[in-house]
Parts: structure tokens; sequence; C-alpha cells
């Protein structure tokens, strides 16, 4: 027993020596110590096969052992202890002549921005925000608004097909069909979202922002169209900002106009921005076609209603005098970085 309390002894020193972490410490102390899976309390249990007079100075032996080892591994404790504190002390050492750490303000991207001014404003005019699916199928894309077999948007050099069936969407435009499809009139709802189309130089994007909009009631006409927009665009560019409409062709709404702002810039004397002329244009729509209609189910001769779309790209790069889109999506920081919401 003696010699093997010796070895014990020796096995104890030189693992401790070796022990540099509090974590190596506690498992040797677990190895040898604590608990009855301990070395050392294990020696306990061989007393029962000793000589019965020998028992005595046995467990004397042992309990001496106990005391050394507990002695030896609390001062083993101290010291590392003591070491893990200098290195703690060392790696949170701060030294307050050091110029501080610059943490640069982040910032909306600008098409967001432009995004939550629109929405609060439409928001504002009672208008549900709803968000579309961006792959779509030929009838909600094309088929229900009207769009003619033969039309050129349907070509593949326009349009990112998926297979022959299904396509990014090219236009929010789909939303009104779901819409028109899911909920009973009478509603106001937005669909903003992105869009996809082959089409890439200064001003156009293969993927960019458009926001939809779409009001069935009784009794809508081009009046209210006007009334809503000349309100989006005081609130939007200037208190003084009025619209203009000019006629054009839209599969999907009859009559359709072009909508031109007066120039928030120069407040429609001409300048660079308007090229002179006094206006921008900043959408389109028109009053829903009545074929639309038809083709969700909507009777046309009870409902009437008018849609319109706008590219937030577009209000955003007139907004932030932005003359390429690109700068938009480049991810450059030094352009970003000057826009704040």
């Amino acid at each position: 027993m003696e010699e093997k309390i010796q070895e014990i002894k020796g096995q104890i020193v030189s693992e401790l020596e070796k022990a540099r972490t509090s974590k190596e410490l506690f498992e040797l102390k677990a190895k040898y110590v604590l608990g009855k899976a301990g070395i050392i309390p294990g020696l306990m249990k061989e007393l029962g096969k000793a000589a019965k007079e020998d028992r005595p100075k046995l467990g004397q032996i042992i309990n001496s052992l106990k005391e050394w080892a507990s002695d030896y591994f609390a001062r083993k404790e101290a010291e590392i202890n003591e070491m893990e504190k200098n290195i703690r002390y060392k790696e949170e050492t701060v030294d307050i002549t050091m110029p501080a750490k610059k943490r640069e303000q982040g910032t909306l991207h600008p098409v967001t921005i432009v995004k939550s001014e629109l929405v609060d404003i439409f928001a504002g005019m009672g208008f549900k925000v709803l968000e579309t699916q961006e792959i779509e199928d030929d009838f909600h894309n094309f088929t229900a608004l009207n769009t003619p077999e033969e039309h050129p948007a349907r070509d593949k050099q326009d349009t990112f097909y998926i297979n022959d069936s299904f396509m990014l969407r090219t236009h929010t435009s789909p939303g009104q069909i779901r819409t028109l499809t899911t909920m009973k009139p009478p509603f106001k709802v937005l669909i903003p979202g992105r869009v996809y189309r082959a089409d890439d130089d200064a001003t156009h994007s293969p993927m960019f922002h458009q926001m939809e909009g779409l009001v069935i009631d009784k009794d809508i006409t081009m009046c209210d169209l006007q009334g809503m927009l000349d309100e989006l665009v005081r609130k939007m560019f200037s208190k003084e900002a009025k619209t203009r409409f000019r006629p054009s062709f839209f599969p999907f709404t009859e009559p359709s106009v072009e909508v031109d702002v007066s120039c928030f810039e120069c407040g429609g004397k001409g300048c660079k921005l308007c090229k002179g002329t006094g206006w921008i244009e900043i959408l389109g729509g028109g009053i829903v076609n009545r074929k639309v209609l038809e083709n969700c189910g909507v009777s046309p001769d009870k409902y009437t209603g008018f849609a319109f779309g706008l590219g937030i790209d577009r209000i955003a790069m007139l907004k932030n005098g932005i003359n390429n889109i690109h700068i938009l999506y480049e991810n450059d920081l030094r352009a970003l970085k000057q826009f704040k919401d």
C-alpha cells in the first residue's frame, strides 16, 4: 500500500507540472481526489482486504495522502488562477491614448427610402399594401391583362422565361389579376415589388422595382385617378406640384394615359432635369379595361376602377439627381452612404 501511495504521489506531481489551465486542473482533481471514482477515495475501498490489525495504520496513511493531495492541488490552483488573471488583464488592457475605432453610420438604400415614402402616402389614402409572387404564369402576367399573343413583351428577348409556361414577372400588374380573383370589390390595393426585363442601359436594369395601384368600386372615373395622383405628387415632390395626362395605350387599361409631374427642380420653368419642358414623366395608368374585369370574373357593368404603375427606381433617381440606374445596384458605399432617410 505504501509503495502504491508513493507511486500516486509521483503521478500527481508529474501531471500537475504539465497543467496550464483551470480546465486541466479540474480534470486532474476529478481523477485523483473528487468523488467516489477518484483514485485516492478508491484506496479506502481496499482497506477491507487488509488484515484487521493493519487497517488503522493504512487508514492514517490514506488520510495523510488525501491531505497532501488537497494541499498540493490548492497551491497549483492558486498558481494557475494567478497566471490566467495576468493573461486576461493583458488581453483586456485598453490604451486610452489610442484613437477610438470609427464606426460609420449606415443608411437605408435610396430605393427603400422612396418605397417607404410611397407606401406611407398611399396607406394614408386607404390603400392596403400587398406583396405578390415574382415567378408568374402566362395567364397572370400576360393573358388576363389582355396582352395579345403577338405582343412584343412576350418575346424571349424581352422576358426572362423559366420554361414555356412560367417566367419572372415583367411588371407588378399580375398583382391586379391575383387581387381581382381573390378579393371582393370595393377595394384599394398597392402592390410594390421587384420586376425583371431583358433590358440594360443607363436608365434600365434587368431587375428593377415597380409599384402597382388598383382601385375597384362603383362609378370610378379618370377624375378619381387624377385627384389621387395630384395628392401623391404634392406629398412626394412639392406642395406646388401638379400632374398632366397624355393619351397612351396599355392593353389592360382603356383609356390609358402617361402621367407627367411638373418639374420640382425648376417649378415648371424649364431646366436640365426636365429637359427644358417643365414636365417629368413619372408613371402610366388608366381605367381598368372591361376585358380584364371579365377575365377575373368581375362584372364591368357593376364595377369600374383605375390602375397605375410607377417605377420606384426612376423616382429615386429623379429625387436624388442620379443619371445612371446602375449606381443603385453596384453596392458602391461611396455613393450609397450619401443618401440619408
